[in-house]
């Protein structure tokens, strides 16, 4: 941390809500992710839970984050989504969940700021069920090593393994 803010080169950020069954999907694929692989010390993996606004802290200052989520595309449910660039804004400004919305007002104050993170990249998938529940749906199950591997793929790509 520098100045109190944190200073990871890498950010990996589940969110979602994990008592609502496919809703905390991003959460779980950072589970899997952190019992899975060890990173290096410029990695960070954040459960962010449902935090919406107060992720910045969490944020600020990384090079590259990659945000993982149930994603509410208006697909059928298990479709898999990745939206870079300014496919992230326009997903995002579409969105009323309240962490959807809580990632894009983060991503706006960054850049207001003058802070933004030179890239970040959203993986997730259309969720099946957003009942009561602390476990993802059987069919979420299967589709949350497909987004880890995804997931490797772009640490891959920023060079982490």
């Amino acid at each position: 941390m520098e100045n109190g803010l944190f200073t990871n080169e890498i950010t990996i950020l589940g969110i979602g809500n994990t008592i609502l069954s496919d809703e905390g999907f991003g959460v779980r694929v950072v589970e899997y992710l952190q019992k899975s692989f060890n990173f290096p010390d410029n990695v960070s993996l954040i459960d962010g839970g449902t935090l919406g606004i107060e992720l910045t802290q969490f944020v600020t200052g990384t090079k590259k984050l990659l945000i993982i989520d149930s994603i509410d595309g208006g697909k059928p449910a298990g479709t898999i989504f990745q939206f870079v660039g300014d496919e992230i804004k326009k997903h995002f400004n579409e969105k009323i969940s309240a962490h959807e919305v809580g990632i894009q007002d983060v991503l706006t104050m960054l850049e207001l700021t003058g802070k933004t993170i030179p890239e970040v990249v959203v993986i997730g998938a259309q969720p099946f069920s957003l009942e009561a529940g602390i476990e993802l749906t059987p069919q979420m199950k299967e589709i949350l090593p497909i987004i880890a591997d995804k997931a490797v793929e772009i640490l891959k790509s920023w060079n982490v393994f």
